[in-house]
């Protein structure tokens, strides 16, 4: 087999790779028990220029989260996990740190949806599958949102 030699093995610059995605610099807190999804998500918000720690279990995740609840800009839970909930898991989170933004992530919108999740104080809600631009959305969204909360309190 004959593969001719590439020109040039320059990636695009990330701007083309992200063109029509918002992006952002803050630190995330991703959690999803399942590894192959929290991976895949990871470097989808990685490639948006987010610093990204994933967890794959709840309780690690709220470890991670209670021993430095000021390192995280902002936490993303799926809601079907076993040890425990999205939803109880953002519970613990924001009894430690009310201003947190939280985004769930559902694969189920019978049992959950937008208005429930913020009737708990959850500031975002994504369908599974995640799709890049959606995410990079809500996410930008969410975190504007605080950060203008944050500046009015102030």
């Amino acid at each position: 087999i004959y593969i001719p030699l590439m020109e040039s093995s320059k990636l695009p610059p990330m701007v083309e790779i992200n063109k029509g995605c918002q992006v952002g610099e803050e630190r995330i807190l991703l959690v999803d028990d399942e590894e192959v999804i929290a991976e895949l998500e990871k470097k989808m918000l990685e490639r948006l220029g987010y610093k990204v720690t994933a967890r794959f279990h709840s309780t690690e995740a709220f470890e991670a989260f209670k021993a430095t609840p000021n390192l995280f800009d902002l936490v993303i839970t799926d809601m079907a996990m076993p040890s425990s909930t999205g939803i109880e898991l953002s519970k613990k989170i924001l009894a430690l740190r009310g201003d947190i933004p939280i985004i769930i992530c559902t694969g189920f919108s019978e049992k959950i949806d937008a208005e429930k999740v913020k009737l708990i104080g959850i500031k975002g809600f994504l369908m599974k599958p995640i799709v890049r631009a959606e995410m990079a959305k809500i996410v930008r969204q969410v975190l504007d949102e605080a950060k203008n909360k944050s500046q009015q309190e102030t």
